[in-house]
């Protein structure tokens, strides 16, 4: 995974309107580090960085426990006081998965959604995870500023990349998600809600074939209580699961991003708990999933995707992750974990 990180300098004008756009959650297990100074922070990098080896545990140490506000305050000393990128200097000096979550951890949020979202569309084939995982899960607020970063990091839309890069159904609802024109309100409409389950139903489980778009324009446009509402609604009619219902109906990655925006509707930490479980159990690990929803959630809901974990798998994500990983990367990820 190659970096090109020249095109992350945002002045700090533009970091500081971001951060305030930025879902910084109050959930989060990396929290502000108390007598903070990003001079003695810088000192502390430089250190670190100095003559033959690095010492990555000086870097963990600064990093991992800094809030992403801090983080840009270090960037910007780092700059004043070495006349250089901090993420370039640490990216000659690592290398791989730590590399990645350390490069990771100084971007800002709607930037490394951005980021992740670029690296999954390059090349031949496309990591739908990555796609899936960040728009189904992020608010209103969040997709229009992610919209905004990479338009101006990339040149191009992001409606206009995914559409490059994907196809069919499984685009447009995308492309609908890009929309960040979800009803955000709290309004519960029930005749609507028993109308939308109705036509969930005819559209699937009660013909032949299935009409995706009536799944796309309930899923991708409702609040989040009408659709809770929706999804009793269906299981009286229909007598299943909505996820259920979705599994029989569809496959690929069109099941897939359904059942993620039904999960994120349902309970969004237990949905990363689960991605984060899929991504360590059994042989080898995802290691890309892993990173990027450790780094993206330290700050915002990690506590609750801890306790889903625990309560789902009856083990801690400590210790999962600790069983999973090692080195240095396994101590960074610890620390963004918080403790057991």
């Amino acid at each position: 995974m190659t970096f090109h990180l020249k095109t992350f300098c945002t002045s700090s004008l533009e970091s500081l309107n971001l951060l305030t756009m930025a879902a910084i959650g109050k959930r989060g297990t990396v929290t502000e580090a108390a007598g903070f100074n990003a001079e003695e922070d810088v000192q502390k990098l430089r250190e670190a960085m100095k003559g033959a080896g690095t010492n990555e545990e000086a870097i963990t140490e600064v990093l991992a426990r800094r809030t992403v506000a801090q983080r840009q305050r270090i960037k910007e000393a780092y700059k004043q006081s070495v006349g250089k990128d901090l993420a370039d200097d640490l990216s000659s000096e690592l290398s791989g998965n730590f590399r990645s979550v350390v490069l990771g951890l100084l971007m800002l949020p709607p930037v490394y959604d951005a980021y992740e979202l670029k690296f999954a569309m390059k090349g031949a084939g496309t990591e739908e995870a990555c796609l899936i995982d960040i728009l189904a899960s992020r608010t209103n607020a969040e997709i229009q500023t992610l919209n905004g970063v990479y338009k101006k990091e990339y040149g191009k839309t992001l409606e206009d990349a995914v559409c490059g890069d994907t196809s069919g159904m499984f685009q447009r609802v995308l492309v609908s998600l890009l929309t960040a024109g979800r009803d955000e309100s709290d309004n519960v409409d029930e005749a609507q809600a028993v109308l939308d389950a109705k036509d969930i139903y005819e559209a699937g489980e009660a013909r032949w074939g299935t009409d995706e778009v009536k799944f796309l324009t309930v899923l991708c446009v409702r609040n989040e209580k009408h659709l809770l509402r929706v999804f009793q609604e269906y299981q009286k009619i229909s007598g299943r699961d909505i996820e259920d219902s979705i599994k029989r109906e569809m496959s690929g990655s069109l099941e897939d991003v359904f059942l993620a925006i039904v999960k994120c509707i349902k309970n969004k930490p237990a949905f990363f708990a689960e991605r984060l479980y899929k991504s360590m159990k059994g042989l080898g690990t995802t290691d890309s999933v892993l990173i990027r929803i450790m780094v993206a959630r330290a700050e915002v809901d990690m506590l609750d995707i801890k306790a889903q974990f625990l309560k789902m798998y009856g083990k801690t994500l400590h210790s999962f992750i600790k069983g999973d990983t090692s080195g240095d990367y396994r101590k960074i990820l610890l620390v963004l974990c918080g403790g057991e």
